[in-house]
């Protein structure tokens, strides 16, 4: 028996090679295997193309919003439309990571100052103390230049839902904490459409929002995470010359 299950394996090796063994040979000769690989649709970081974060399978928009700027203007999302922006949640007084994030956000606009379809929009999460008055000082004091750059404040249960409901960026009071307030120091890219858009990593996942609080000359943080406003200014770029 074990003579007969021997000439029946040798049988079968013999079958694949003469069938399947020309074929792989000749699909390398054709570099279509790498080819198909590199060029792949479900290749995000070959193609270079900008994700859509999806919630439940539907590509998120920035939902509705209303509030005052510094100027005491009325400020919506339909402000935004056809333009590319940054949207943040900060406040004023915040004696942490905010001011290195409004940093990073005035180098983008000083690099971008040659676009006129590119703003910003920062959210205050105390806005019972930041006014439209202290806000505009702040921007002032910022040198923001950008007219379609708005510092938005309004009210407080709003302004909380859009940042942890809306974009999923984390927003909460906390008496404990320096200066009174907790975030996380995401900037968040939206495009003309008020999409929320985001590259991918390199294992083709969408990074979904951009690290605001490591400035670009300082490369990387005490955690060892990268700056990432030199990938965001790139990923506004494409966004932006996509109306050119």
């Amino acid at each position: 028996m074990k003579k007969y299950s021997y000439v029946g394996i040798s049988f079968v090796i013999l079958i694949f090679g003469i069938i399947f063994i020309p074929r792989i040979v000749n699909r390398i000769k054709n570099t279509s295997i790498v080819k198909n690989d590199r060029m792949s649709a479900s290749n995000p970081i070959a193609n270079e193309k900008l994700s859509y974060i999806k919630i439940n399978g539907k590509p998120r928009k920035v939902p509705e919003f209303a509030f005052l700027n510094q100027d005491s203007i009325l400020i919506t999302n339909h402000d935004y439309k056809g333009k590319v922006y940054v949207a943040e949640f900060f406040f004023t007084s915040c004696p942490t990571i905010c001011p290195k994030m409004s940093r990073n956000l005035v180098y983008l606009q000083n690099e971008l100052k040659e676009y006129k379809d590119f703003g910003v929009a920062s959210f205050t999460i105390n806005p019972k103390f930041d006014t439209p008055r202290r806000l505009k000082r702040y921007a002032e004091n910022y040198k923001v230049t950008d007219p379609d750059w708005h510092f938005l404040t309004g009210d407080r249960e709003d302004i909380y839902d859009l940042a942890n409901a809306g974009f999923n960026i984390y927003a909460a009071e906390n008496p404990d904490v320096p200066g009174g307030f907790e975030h996380n120091g995401h900037f968040a890219l939206i495009d003309q459409e008020g999409y929320v858009r985001s590259r991918y990593d390199a294992s083709g996942n969408p990074i979904i929002y951009y690290r605001g609080t490591i400035g670009v000359d300082e490369k990387v943080d005490e955690n060892g995470e990268e700056e990432q406003i030199t990938i965001l200014l790139e990923d506004i770029k494409k966004l932006l010359k996509k109306d050119e």
